[in-house]
């Protein structure tokens, strides 16, 4: 029982609720059951929070404002779905979720040898510069896949993808979050971690006590791009054909919303964040059609505006402060006087204590003919 006292379970409550959420799901998922748009809105938050963990490694962790995150993603997706295209025709049906594990494969590693590409000008750039610089990058990575000639990704068209079971890929999808969740967490609490946050926090400083500050730039912006690129060629198989323009500027705005939204250096936030913008793009969609459908762009305008505000206005420190959810927690805890006896260092559980009268009976011995004064006066 001790064991489990020790254990600290709030690392492990996303977990959980994931795990739960992939049972519940799947289970009406399996039996065919669950309809087509709550089907479709799981894929769609699988996608988003990979996305959003793995940016959040580089905005939240390492400090360093990357716009180019659709541009990773893109590379997943296209070159995903072109092994999945050439491997369902050499393999044949039956074999989806083969195909889909080489795919992953394929995609992921792509997109990490582009991550180091775009890590290295990121060493010498900082700030608004790293942010114009992976912003072009993405939008290079996404004109060259709509220019190339049709017989390679499709042109302007497209590239055809093949769609997977409907009611399996969200299973794989969480199944994946929880990978990635699991791989990037446990990279922050290890020593390679902490040395992100050190250049984070002090880059000048980190160089100064030995930390090789190139080289965890480089690892960093390496997994980002790997999971990435795992969350296109997941989007891929969501769809039947992959299209250039869904990878623009606007899309990477929008997952550095998410990331924004649920707070950097929280992983948990981004996962809660992906959801929520998930849910609500899906429902704007319905709500706002025709020529409403601009004001979308405007409601993450409008997030980023609010945020900014209310994380820096002076004026809302102390509503900040009393409306944080740890101090919501602590007032919901009761302290109760009667389990005090279950304290490990009560006086009834550790028998090498002694009472304070016992302490003060034997300080001064009247009795002894030689006491402390006696010894100070001879002495002087």
């Amino acid at each position: 029982m001790s064991k489990f006292r020790n254990v600290k379970w709030k690392q492990y409550v996303a977990y959980l609720l994931l795990i739960a959420a992939t049972c519940y799901f799947g289970f009406f998922g399996l039996q065919r059951s669950l309809d087509r748009i709550t089907t479709i809105l799981l894929e769609k938050a699988a996608v988003a929070m990979i996305l959003a963990v793995s940016l959040n490694l580089v905005v939240g962790f390492l400090g360093e404002l990357s716009l180019g995150h659709a541009g990773f993603m893109c590379v997943g997706a296209y070159l995903g779905a072109k092994t999945a295209v050439a491997l369902t025709a050499s393999m044949g049906p039956g074999n989806e979720l083969v195909i889909l594990l080489i795919s992953l494969l394929v995609g992921g590693v792509a997109a990490a040898v582009c991550g180091v590409v775009i890590g290295l000008p990121a060493l010498r750039l900082r700030g608004d510069y790293l942010a114009i610089v992976t912003l072009a990058f993405g939008e290079i990575v996404r004109s060259i896949f709509e220019n190339l000639p049709d017989e390679m990704f499709g042109g302007s068209l497209g590239q055809q993808a093949v769609r997977y079971i409907r009611h399996h890929l969200f299973i794989i999808g969480f199944i994946l979050v929880i990978l990635t969740l699991a791989i990037i967490q446990n990279f922050i609490r290890s020593k390679h971690g902490r040395a992100v946050t050190s250049i984070r926090d002090s880059e000048i400083a980190a160089r100064a006590t030995g930390i090789n500050v190139t080289k965890y730039k480089l690892m960093v912006f390496t997994i980002s791009a790997f999971f990435a690129g795992i969350a296109g060629v997941l989007f891929s198989f969501t769809q039947n054909k992959v299209q250039p323009t869904t990878f623009d500027y606007n899309y990477s705005i929008e997952i550095l919303v998410m990331v924004v939204l649920g707070g950097m250096g929280s992983l948990n936030g981004s996962l809660i964040a992906a959801l929520l913008i998930t849910y609500l793009n899906e429902q704007l969609q319905i709500v706002l059609t025709g020529d409403l459908a601009v004001l979308r762009g405007l409601m993450y305008a409008l997030v980023m505006i609010l945020l900014v505000i209310y994380r820096n206005a002076p004026a809302l420190k102390v509503f900040r402060e009393k409306a944080s959810i740890k101090n919501l927690l602590a007032k919901l805890k009761t302290h109760d006087p009667s389990k005090i006896h279950d304290d490990e260092a009560s006086w009834d559980r550790v028998p090498t204590k002694i009472m304070v009268d016992e302490v003060l009976s034997v300080d001064i011995q009247p009795q002894s003919p030689y006491t402390p004064d006696k010894q100070w006066k001879e002495e002087k």
